[in-house]
């Protein structure tokens, strides 16, 4: 499988390159660059070499191989003491999931999703009563 996606990774900068190449071309070859016809051909080229770009980018980041230096990673401290402690705490229901406890399954036994496991832990937590 990862033959094909090199192959296609190669294949999709090859396309993203010709693009550019297209682009420039035509921005240097032509007398006068503010023409209707040179600015359609010049965004068109480099709206197709976006496209073409895009997947390779995209699978390199998933593998860990473009980091991205402006976005700081923030790791978001595992709660001790399960999830009542984190809403005492008032810590966010992302801090509440990221928590030690076992996860939640459904009547299958697959993984919940975050969002549900989330409205179960509010939804578990003790109400307090207004004087």
């Amino acid at each position: 499988m990862s033959k094909e996606l090199r192959l296609l990774n190669f294949i999709c900068i090859l396309a993203a390159l010709g693009f550019l190449a297209i682009a420039v071309i035509s921005a240097v070859s032509s007398g006068d660059f503010l023409t209707t016809d040179n600015l359609f051909i010049i965004t068109v080229c480099l709206v197709m070499a976006l496209l073409f770009a895009i997947n390779p980018l995209l699978y390199m980041r998933s593998q860990g191989r473009l980091p991205l230096p402006f976005i700081g990673r923030k790791d978001v401290p595992a709660v001790v003491g399960g999830n009542n402690t984190a809403a005492v705490a008032g810590r966010s229901d992302w801090a509440q999931l990221r928590s030690n406890a076992p996860p939640l399954l459904d009547a299958k036994g697959r993984a919940v999703p975050p969002d549900v496991k989330a409205i179960v832990s509010r939804m578990n937590q003790p109400e307090t009563k207004d004087a």
